[in-house]
């Protein structure tokens, strides 16, 4: 049986950010598996900036490991996303390809993390 961790009214702020920041992430790694719907890159920078912005007050607290999970998570992302755009100028599906894989692995870290959240236990990377 796992215990019960009584939350404070800060660890329920950084949750609360942390459950806007996943769904944002989530909108967005779900729109890009489905074809023809995108989700404004601008759902991604605003978690990516909330998430900047608030890492340090979850500093020395269980959720310190969800701020760097999903700054890595974007960072990464982003970094595969741009390294295989050539390939959508070169042979579109081996572009869509790559492209769909990156976002499912970015999914699964944003399914991963958030399930760890919902039961405020950090995140093993």
């Amino acid at each position: 049986m796992t215990d019960i961790i009584d939350l404070g009214e800060r660890d329920r702020q950084l949750k609360t950010i942390g459950i806007v920041s996943y769904l944002l992430h989530a909108i967005v790694a779900v729109s890009a598996l489905v074809p023809t719907v995108q989700a404004s890159i601008v759902l991604l920078v605003i978690a990516f900036v909330l998430d900047l912005v608030k890492k340090d007050d979850a500093a020395g607290t269980w959720q310190e490991s969800h701020f760097r999970w999903r700054i890595r998570s974007v960072l990464w992302a982003g970094a595969l996303y741009l390294l295989t755009l050539p390939l959508w100028f070169l042979l579109v599906l081996p572009g869509w390809i790559a492209w769909f894989l990156i976002s499912i692995w970015f999914l699964y870290r944003i399914v991963r993390g958030w399930l760890n959240l919902n039961d405020n236990r950090p995140i093993q990377a």
